[in-house]
């Protein structure tokens, strides 16, 4: 399935307030999922695999890497949990990096939230503004976006541009420059 969505990333500082919005708001709460996101090395894009609890995808995407709602061109392929499908990724592309994290999910009609705690980054909030069928358009889903954006209180500093995978390899690369 190929959707649009408008996304936005951010460090939370707040999230218990976050989640009481959400409740306010009616948001369906779908459940706490352990998360491996594995990153493939591929020329164009971004291309992951998600093992959880709850979401198992294998998950192409382009977006640029800037603050605030930004547009992400999905291919989403729903797989089983378990399934070969990591160690051929894994023997044919090569892995760059692997995200873990603590995902709580919710939905509120075509928006999907997260509030995460990944492993060795923080706390962070993500709101997407989902079009499955092309129906929307990008202005309806920015303004979605925005909307929680000024709701949550997020400030512009704690936006963030680019993806989980990125953040980690930027730390592995300091890492390794403070050793050598």
């Amino acid at each position: 399935m190929t959707q649009i969505n408008i996304e936005i990333k951010a460090r939370c500082n707040n999230p218990d307030e976050i989640r009481e919005i959400l409740k306010s708001e009616n948001a369906e709460y779908k459940g706490l999922d352990h998360q491996i996101d594995t990153y493939f090395k591929v020329s164009h894009g971004r291309l992951k695999l998600r093992e959880g609890n709850i979401e198992n995808n294998l998950i192409y995407y382009e977006r640029e890497n800037e603050k605030g709602p930004k547009q992400s061109n999905i291919i989403l392929c729903t797989t089983a949990p378990h399934s070969q499908i990591k160690e051929i990724l894994e023997k044919s592309l090569g892995i760059i990096a692997v995200v873990d994290k603590q995902r709580e999910i919710y939905f509120i009609g075509n928006m999907k939230f997260h509030i995460d705690e990944v492993k060795d980054l923080g706390s962070f909030v993500e709101i997407e503004a989902i079009d499955k069928y092309g129906t929307r358009g990008i202005e309806k889903l920015t303004e979605q976006c925005n909307h929680y954006l000024n709701l949550f209180k997020i400030k512009k500093d704690d936006l963030i541009d680019v993806s989980y995978s990125d953040m980690i390899l930027r730390n592995f690369k300091k890492d390794r420059k403070l050793k050598n």
